[in-house]
């Protein structure tokens, strides 16, 4: 059984033809496997959806209850078969819910991570190593010069520049699904308890997490505080917020951007970022090359970012690897921003 005769690249996405199933197709399928609720590879208008309760939960929250026809969860460990196909779940690691999704069939296990990062997150389920034939990665952040470091020593940063800067108030710029959470997460982690102020797009799955058993401390909505009131605390919001109208209710804001992407200096001065924090929900090139090695897999098929650096290496280290160039997955750090998750933009 070859690997290009159990999943292969169409229209809609990465196709398994002998299950009769899509995995984050980018359009309406009859049947989809959904790795994450990020935007990107979460979409409504398939027929059926097979995701962990957490991506269906998400799902709901986002398109409303009728996003699938129908929807079925499947927990991590949990094996279900579509006719010869054999599907379980793993965790990636990359936001709340996250799978990596082993497909085995013919005796060739497949294991596509979706999103994932190796670098530890309270807000969601470590990421698991799992030994494969054919392991396909992304590679978001697939070149040498991306190495995120530690997030504790990051958020670091944000409380030393709260505590320099009493007198304003600092506006976080995160993704609203992972990001977020995980910001918030650290600072509590790193002792900070004063109340959290949140965008309006950020509520209703920040709540959620919090109903998962996440903890996330003294949250607040920023809507309706007084200007004054706000000076020294920490909003967080969606990045494309933090660049507009929003931000007048804030006295004299430090505006920083929660990304992996803060690594290049030049992506933070184009987004007027003045405390760049480089913190991701993806594997750098580190941890992108020690999860390939680790898998085992002597095949690599890589997808969605810096695919031939990294397919450069795997052949360097006697792999056989692949670009996939699947079309319609974002090379942001995480989801689109610009759709909330409640309100309009400015949480009304």
């Amino acid at each position: 059984m070859r690997p290009q005769d159990i999943l292969m690249p169409d229209a809609a996405g990465l196709y398994c033809k002998p299950g009769g199933f899509h995995i984050d197709p980018v359009r309406p399928v009859d049947r989809a496997i959904v790795t994450h609720g990020h935007s990107d590879h979460a979409r409504p208008g398939h027929g059926a959806v097979l995701a962990t309760p957490e991506t269906l939960d998400i799902m709901r929250l986002r398109y409303g209850d009728d996003f699938a026809g129908s929807a079925q969860a499947i927990s991590y460990g949990q094996e279900i078969r579509l006719g010869d196909v054999a599907i379980m779940f793993h965790p990636a690691g990359h936001v709340l819910g996250s799978a990596q999704i082993a497909v085995t069939h013919g005796g060739v296990r497949i294991v596509v991570s979706g999103d994932y990062k190796d670098a530890g997150d309270p807000t969601c389920t470590p990421f698991e190593i799992v030994p494969c034939d054919v392991f396909i990665t992304e590679a978001t952040f697939g070149l040498p010069v991306f190495s995120h470091g530690d997030a504790a020593l990051e958020t670091a940063k944000l409380l030393a520049s709260v505590v320099l800067f009493p007198e304003r108030a600092h506006l976080v710029g995160a993704y609203s699904l992972g990001k977020a959470q995980r910001v918030i997460a650290l600072a509590r982690e790193a002792g900070y308890d004063a109340p959290i102020y949140l965008h309006g797009a950020m509520e209703k799955v920040t709540q959620y997490y919090q109903s998962r058993g996440i903890a996330l401390g003294d949250l607040r909505p920023a809507r309706g505080m007084k200007k004054a009131d706000l000076a020294g605390t920490i909003t967080l919001a969606p990045p494309s917020a933090t660049a507009d109208v929003w931000t007048r209710r804030f006295p004299d804001p430090v505006r920083a951007f929660a990304s992996g992407w803060m690594r290049v200096r030049a992506r933070a001065r184009q987004r007027g970022v003045e405390l760049p924090l480089v913190i991701s929900d993806h594997a750098d090139w580190n941890g992108l090359t020690r999860t390939i090695a680790a898998t085992g897999a002597g095949e690599i098929w890589v997808t969605h970012g810096q695919e031939d650096a990294l397919v450069h290496w795997c052949r360097a280290q006697g792999l056989a690897a692949r670009p996939l160039a699947l079309v319609g997955y974002g090379d942001e750090d995480g989801e689109q921003d610009a759709v909330p998750f409640s309100g309009g933009e400015d949480g009304s």
